[in-house]
């Protein structure tokens, strides 16, 4: 019950407002009909003025209130000498003022009290009283009439069917005697006066005995009404009634031509008949179909037991579709729906082959995982094109709840099955490429674990039997081709994961983006904005200028976007009748789009010393990240670290700084630089977090660049992990953080030489373009990405030599 108190406004303005009162008086609200027992919950209406007054100024100045039944009920104004001396505290949970203008209490019984004497010139009724306490007792005698009481309480509880049962639990674990009276006689259907005469009863045993008095009648009363009804009930044969209403009903429906219910049960059970369920699923259906034809339609079950019986009959569950597997026509399909993408759709083409040699061996389940927009779920599409079979999709983003895989069970108003039985129905056979989108975004909320709910679904050794909450029947799922995508791996949780075949899509290159626009996105964008290819053209170098200048992302999304934000500027012209064909050159791409939204600035950034640029992993794809140090002079050497760094970069920057500390000799600097100044290391877009252990080699070579005033290459981006010996240690992400390096306009990437095995799964495209130096230790980083020293000027750090230190780091080309 909600605890907030509700206080209207005072009825009457004008009265005056009521002196304090001690603390030894209780405010009296005098009531009709209603007999308050301590530990009860009652709601007691205020009708009188001088009650609601009472009411009010109990709540609003916390003074104690007691509620005390008239002797007379019909007595407007009772006196001192209308009412029983003995009444109960109360406790106002509520407070209400209906809209009628009727007040209400809601208050919870607290203990007796006994009226010493009433006071007078007040506005409403109180008097000065003494509170009785209920005595314990170890008595036998008492402890027996509790007993039995109890026994008698269940007794009534079982005759009367609107006593909710969990009453009789909660009245034996009640152990005080006076309490469990008091309990029982709140409860009983009796007089007021007859509840009032126990309420005065001060003794235990006195007020037991009265209760199991007055409990005992009733209960042969209720035995006595039980009797009568079953008697009665038992002269009239339900049966016969029901077939001669029956009968009648259907004679009525007949005359009044209102007999298609018949005729639409008959078409219901030629359709289940006609529906090839398993004989488990035909005799569940055969059941509730009995059940329906013995329901009235007027009945609320009738509906939910009809789309029961309509869900069944429109599962596919022998309808299965022929494959038609060509491994060739396979391939030609692949390759007109996808550029590039050589390894995963060799993949694809093993998969199909296998399904074509061994159509009844279960196939993997294959999960495609890659950045947004590089075609995981129209690779799907494909497959389904390649099968000849039917396509459905189902986004798991954002499923908190077990009951969106598994469905509803039919006890809830408005169940329905789940997502995979939904879509099922859609396909209309048994056998389609279901693709489960976006599998690391499922949830996990207070309604269950869906990617527990998937365990089942997508492990052959239990899916044939595949049983929904709201069919409550097996349906075989083991015909199925499941096909999931996802962002990131490693937010698919590992059960899930190890269903799977994990097949990875890596983002597209600058030249990759140019094919793929201008065989595809130009002509899907034409059609969208309803142009004809006669109408407009856009050269590829207007294209290379939107991928250079424009987007900067793994997939191709964006890239579209803007193509068509390119052809919606020539539909205008062509609509207006300005032009009749436009053609839209590089010159032309700033005009429509506006300014640059991505300039290069590598070379800008690492003109100075102290800039180094990283490469960094990201959930969708890869990105280049400026390391930047500077010297704060007036310091005492402190490390300050920005750009919203988590502890292992912080651990990762500090363990690169005692390098560089460890180093100065050969990158000819004076010792006490670093105690007379502060070092301040910033990893610019200071709203994003960033963590992990990869920028290591290039906060060191930004640090060593700002100590030896020698400036990082411009064309040289760098990744790996350090150690305190100088050791440069693998990392991972290198496919990613290599294609973002390539779209930066990077043409040398230095990496750890312990990730030279991930070098096969760059792209062979993006292997042409770059340079990798691969790197044992520090020194070869040195080496290979610090300009050489210069001859002239003094702008940098005091040094004490300008060497070049170590030879050039070998450099492969690919």
């Amino acid at each position: 019950m909600n605890d907030e108190t509700q206080i209207p406004p005072v009825p009457d303005a004008q009265a005056p407002a009521a002196p304090s009162l001690p603390e030894d008086v209780l405010l009296i609200v005098p009531v009709r009909n209603v007999v308050m027992f301590p530990g009860a919950v009652t709601q007691v209406t205020l009708g009188r003025e001088m009650s609601v007054r009472a009411a009010q100024e109990a709540v609003q100045h916390g003074h104690k209130l007691g509620v005390v039944l008239q002797k007379d009920p019909s007595v407007d104004e009772p006196g001192s000498d209308d009412m029983h001396r003995i009444g109960t505290t109360v406790t106002v949970v509520r407070y209400i003022k209906a809209p009628n203008g009727v007040h209400h209490l809601i208050c919870q019984g607290e203990q007796r009290f006994r009226v010493v004497d009433y006071l007078s010139g007040l506005p409403f009724l109180a008097a000065r009283f003494d509170l009785i306490a209920d005595q314990t007792s170890s008595d036998p005698a008492i402890e027996a009439r509790a007993t039995v009481l109890k026994q008698k309480a269940v007794e009534a509880i079982e005759l009367l069917p609107q006593v909710p049962p969990e009453l009789a639990p909660a009245l034996q674990n009640v152990d005080s005697p006076g309490a469990l009276a008091d309990m029982v006689a709140g409860l009983i259907d009796i007089k007021p006066a007859e509840k009032q005469t126990i309420l005065e009863s001060v003794k235990i045993r006195e007020r037991l005995d009265r209760v199991i008095e007055f409990l005992t009648h009733r209960v042969e009363v209720l035995k006595l009404s039980r009797e009568i009804g079953e008697q009665t009930q038992g002269k009239i044969d339900e049966r016969q009634r029901e077939y001669i209403l029956r009968e009648q009903l259907k004679t009525i429906k007949k005359e009044l031509g209102e007999d298609d219910a018949e005729g639409e049960l008959d078409e219901l059970r030629k359709a289940i008949q006609d529906a090839e369920m398993p004989e488990e699923v035909a005799q569940a259906a055969a059941k509730e179909l009995r059940r329906l034809e013995n329901m009235p339609e007027a009945s609320t079950e009738h509906s939910m037991v009809r789309t029961y019986l309509d869900w069944l009959v429109a599962l596919p569950w022998a309808k299965l579709d022929a494959e038609s597997i060509d491994i060739a026509k396979a391939r030609g399909i692949l390759d007109a729906d996808h550029y590039g993408l050589d390894k995963v759709k060799r993949r694809i083409l093993e998969y199909l082959a296998v399904r074509k040699l061994n159509a009844k061996g279960r196939s993997p389940i294959l999960c495609f995982v890659g950045p947004p927009g590089v075609g995981k779920t129209s690779l799907g599409q494909s497959i389904a094109r390649a099968l000849g079979l039917k396509f459905v999709r189902s986004s798991l983003g954002g499923v908190h709840d077990e009951s969106e895989i598994r469905g509803h069970r039919r006890t809830y108003i408005g169940s329905l099955p789940g997502n995979i039985m939904q879509s099922l129905r859609k396909a209309g056979t048994r056998n389609p490429v279901f693709m489960l989108d976006e599998m690391d975004k499922l949830g996990v909320g207070f309604h269950g674990d869906p990617s527990a709910a998937l365990l089942e679904v997508l492990d052959p050794e239990q899916n044939s039997t595949f049983r929904d909450h709201y069919l409550d029947v097996p349906f075989d799922l083991s015909k199925v081709l499941f096909i999931g995508t996802a962002n990131v791996l490693e937010s698919i949780p590992g059960p899930l994961r190890d269903r799977v075949e994990i097949i990875e899509l890596p983002g597209y290159t600058q030249d990759e983006k140019l094919a793929i626009a201008t065989r595809y996105l130009v002509q899907r964008q034409l059609d969208a904005n309803g142009l004809k290819a006669s109408q407009v053209s856009i050269s590829e170098g207007a294209l290379a200028a939107v991928i250079d200048g424009y987007t900067r992302e793994a997939g191709v999304r964006s890239l579209e976007r803007s193509i068509g934000a390119l052809l919606r500027h020539a539909a205008m012209k062509i609509a207006e009748g300005t032009a009749d064909k436009v053609a839209i050159d590089t010159d032309d791409v700033q005009s429509i789009l506006g300014a640059r939204r991505f300039e290069n600035e590598v070379k800008l950034r690492t003109s100075v010393p102290g800039v180094a640029t990283g490469l960094a992993w990201t959930p969708v794809g890869g990105d280049i990240l400026f390391i930047e140090a500077s010297l704060v002079p007036g310091g005492k050497g402190n490390l300050i670290l920005t750009g919203q760094l988590g502890d292992v970069m912080k651990e990762s920057a500090q363990a690169a700084v005692s390098l560089a500390k460890m180093r100065m000799g050969k990158l000819g600097v004076e010792p006490t630089v670093l105690e007379k100044n502060d070092l301040h290391i910033h990893i610019p877009a200071g709203a994003i977090p960033k963590d992990g252990p990869s920028a290591g080699v290039a906060m060191f070579l930004a640090v060593a660049s700002l100590l030896s005033g020698r400036t990082v290459r411009a064309d040289v981006a760098m990744t790996g992990e350090i150690s305190l010996r100088g050791l440069v240690l693998p990392i991972g992400g290198v496919k990613e953080k290599t294609l973002a390096a390539l779209r930066a306009g990077i043409d040398t990437v230095m990496l750890p030489t312990r990730n030279r095995k991930d070098l096969e799964e760059i792209p062979e495209p993006a292997r042409k373009q770059l340079k990798f130096v691969w790197l044992d230790d520090i020194d070869d980083a040195l080496a290979a990405a610090l300009e050489p020293a210069k001859r002239s000027g003094d702008d940098a750090a005091p040094r004490r030599d300008r060497g070049e230190g170590k030879g050039t780091a070998g450099i492969t080309a690919h």
